[in-house]
Order: structure tokens, then C-alpha cells, then sequence
């Protein structure tokens, strides 16, 4: 299975090798910057330009949970291997780590100094791997909010 996220406000999966549609979600209202699959295959997060990062249940088909707090759009989203934590990048500046269990914005990393397009964990870890258009890559430990 393949996801994948467009400028038409909805993120698709699809079966391979025959390349049929699965799955569709709609519910964003610009276009989708980023997708990703939880760890345990259950649920996906996708970011988009409408500023926010949406939590889907593949079982249920539907938006579970819809995280407010980016300022522009957002630019790009990763899950953490254990599956409770969900970072996001935005054109604003920060990226922000979200636990998905309480449903609320655990850090907000500021530091670069333009849009930060990109964000991913580093596996089995609290460190973040953040890239920006100042033209910098930041490594951020999550537990002390702190650029490495």
C-alpha cells in the first residue's frame, strides 16, 4: 500500500501492484504537503496549506482528530516509532511535537529563521531532524526542546 497526498485537498491509497485506489479521505481545505502511515498501520497523518495536521482512522475512513496551532501552512509531518507522538513543520517557522494521546501540543521548536519545510524523527528516539528554507538542517531533542 502506497499513500499519497495532493493539491486536491485529499490524501489517496493505493494497492500494488495493480495501482487501484483504496482508500480516499477528504476533509482539508487546501492542498496536502505531507502524509505518513502510524507505525502500527492503523491511522495516517496528513499536513496541508489550510494550517493544520488531521489523525485519520483507516478503519473508520474518517478525520479522528484535527490539531490547530500553526499560524501558515504546514509543510510536512512524521509520526515517532512509538506511535504517540506526531511532529509538524510550517511556512510560520516552528515545528511543534503533538501527542496524539492527550490531543494537544506538547513542544513548539523555534529557531530557524524562515519556513521549515521538513521534519522527521530519528528512529527509536526523542531527536527530530528539522530542515529549513534559511538553508539550515537543525537536530532538536525533543525532552529538553534544544537544538543539538
Amino acid at each position: 500500500i502506497v499513500l499519497t497526498g495532493g493539491d486536491d485537498h485529499l490524501w489517496k491509497t493505493w494497492g500494488f501492484p495493480d495501482g487501484n485506489i483504496l482508500w480516499t479521505g477528504e476533509g482539508h481545505t487546501d492542498w496536502l504537503s505531507g502524509c505518513c502511515f502510524r507505525p502500527s498501520g492503523t491511522q495516517l497523518v496528513t499536513s496541508s496549506g489550510d494550517t493544520t495536521v488531521r489523525i485519520w482512522d483507516l478503519s473508520r475512513r474518517s478525520c479522528i482528530l484535527t490539531l490547530r496551532g500553526h499560524s501558515r501552512a504546514v509543510r510536512g509531518c512524521s509520526w515517532h516509532s512509538c506511535g504517540d507522538f506526531v511532529a509538524s513543520a510550517s511556512m510560520d517557522g516552528t515545528s511543534k511535537i503533538w501527542d496524539v494521546n492527550s490531543e494537544r501540543c506538547r513542544y513548539t521548536l523555534r529557531g530557524h529563521k524562515e519556513s521549515v519545510n521538513s521534519i522527521e524523527f530519528l528512529p527509536f528516539s526523542s531527536t527530530v531532524l528539522t530542515s529549513s528554507a534559511d538553508k539550515t538542517l537543525s537536530l532538536w531533542d525533543v525532552r529538553t526542546v534544544s537544538r543539538l
